[in-house]
């Protein structure tokens, strides 16, 4: 991804910021309802820093190694920045991202479950996670229907130090978002997602172990119907920092 300067990064997130205020008028939602996190895999550090120093204050990443490196000391200078594992997360690099990320929202089978309870009991707060909810395409990860979803809800909540936040999908990617059919099959995901959550609820109501409110739905290209949808975390990666 090509990092561009301040002005256009801070001039992007303001575009963004007018876009998800009509979203949320169009939806009758409220704009605080939502959070914007910039996707900074492949931006260097100080674009990430340019980011933050113009309010955004969750970022996802998708490589665990790169993101410990260019990010290593980043809050200390940040304090109020939080860092979420928004990518697929290989077993062999789940004690790195353990210690070193706020959130890991790609949880997508039990197997990763058990690799990060191994190493999340010397955290001084609990590690948070998502599980992801595969609602889209056949080759994207995520758990596959509801039974799964609550194998590894139970699992989760029974670990200590490890607390659930919400759900993650990821949608079906289309270039033309003004195809009725595209977008069909969009809110279809999201709404698959919106559904779980509900039914998690039911069966593991929310409470001091955890708690399912969270929504993380919708990308730069589909990101205002993720909030026409209920979407409480948008991942917004290019129209942050590319031209």
């Amino acid at each position: 991804m090509h990092y561009i300067n301040k002005v256009s990064i801070t001039a992007n997130i303001a575009k963004i910021e007018e876009r998800i205020q009509k979203a949320c008028v169009s939806a009758g939602r409220k704009r605080e309802e939502i959070i914007l996190m910039g996707v900074s895999k492949f931006v260097p550090a100080a674009g990430i820093e340019e980011a933050a120093g113009a309010g955004i204050c969750y970022f996802g990443e998708s490589r665990v190694q790169e993101a410990a490196e260019k990010l290593d000391g980043f809050k200390d200078k940040f304090s109020n920045v939080k860092l979420h594992m928004i990518g697929s997360l290989q077993r062999n690099k789940a004690k790195i991202a353990a210690v070193f990320f706020d959130n890991i929202q790609s949880v997508d089978r039990l197997e990763l479950v058990a690799e990060l309870a191994k190493y999340v009991q010397n955290r001084e707060k609990p590690l948070e996670v998502l599980l992801e909810l595969r609602t889209g395409e056949e080759s994207k990860s995520g758990f596959t229907d509801f039974n799964a979803l609550c194998k590894a809800a139970e699992k989760v909540l029974n670990i200590q130090n490890i607390k659930p936040a919400g759900l993650m999908t990821m949608a079906p990617f289309f270039n033309d978002m003004s195809n009725p059919d595209s977008i069909k099959l969009v809110r279809s995901s999201f709404r698959q997602l919106v559904k779980a959550q509900k039914e998690l609820e039911k069966h593991f109501p929310s409470g001091e172990n955890g708690n399912w409110h969270c929504l993380s739905m919708g990308m730069s290209n589909d990101f205002e119907i993720a909030i026409e949808e209920g979407s409480t975390m948008l991942r917004i990666g290019s129209l942050i920092f590319k031209d």
